[in-house]
């Protein structure tokens, strides 16, 4: 079981993998922030989850594409008095198209989502870990981070970056008391399929679409014992 005065913030947690890393971090012990565009989705889970396990359930309904975003995060936990041992970055998107044909606002959000509200979020969080000595970063990626994708160009290439940051990070971090994990599922039964148009993709055709509260456990597990991908 965690401290109780543990806390884990996750992002993307209103669905999907998000949704059921709260729930094994709920089961431990943890206190929790839950971060999405969906107030309504946040508040339904808080509440399901702070009845079933006693634990405190804060919820902060903001739009991870807008750059200002992670700054407020951070100011409404100061104001809250939290203080964040776990950090889940999991709020993700991704669209199938060749690069020329899709919009730049989209790639723009994706890049804003995926890459520089993660980096800014761990920039906000992490020092405080390192101070206190102890904590966990947990980024989501992807199997798309081992390789180029063609069709999906801008989306495989913040999935690399998420690694290979990561795996910067955890490495910088080493025998401080903190640790950085990099999750790299592969097709996974979410929404993200539909909203990235993928479903019919060989990908997901042909592929293992595993479960993604299987998913989460493996990542959740790793985690816990401070592996590194």
């Amino acid at each position: 079981m965690a401290d109780p005065r543990e806390t884990a913030l996750i992002t993307g947690a209103s669905a999907g993998i998000g949704e059921d890393m709260a729930r094994l971090f709920a089961r431990d012990g943890y206190d929790l922030v839950l971060v999405a565009r969906t107030a309504s989705k946040l508040e339904a889970l808080a509440a399901e989850l702070s009845k079933q396990h006693a634990v405190r359930v804060v919820v902060i309904a903001e739009d991870l594409t807008d750059a200002e975003a992670p700054a407020r995060i951070a100011a409404r936990l100061d104001a809250d008095g939290l203080v964040v041992s776990a950090l889940v970055n999991n709020a993700g998107f991704g669209q199938r198209g060749q690069f020329t044909t899709i919009a730049w606002d989209v790639e723009q959000r994706m890049i804003q989502l995926n890459v520089v509200s993660l980096v800014h979020l761990t920039k906000l969080l992490l020092p405080g870990m390192l101070s206190r000595g102890r904590g966990r970063v947990l980024n989501v990626a992807s199997t798309a981070a081992f390789q180029p994708g063609p069709g999906m160009a801008v989306y495989y290439a913040t999935k690399a970056f998420v690694l290979s940051f990561s795996d910067a990070l955890a490495t910088e971090v080493a025998g401080s008391g903190v640790t950085v994990t990099t999750l790299c599922p592969g097709p996974t039964a979410t929404g993200f399929g539909e909203a990235a148009d993928m479903t019919e993709s060989r990908l997901f055709r042909l592929g293992v679409v595993m479960p993604s509260d299987d998913v989460a456990k493996i990542g959740y597990d790793g985690m816990r014992r401070g592996k590194g991908v």
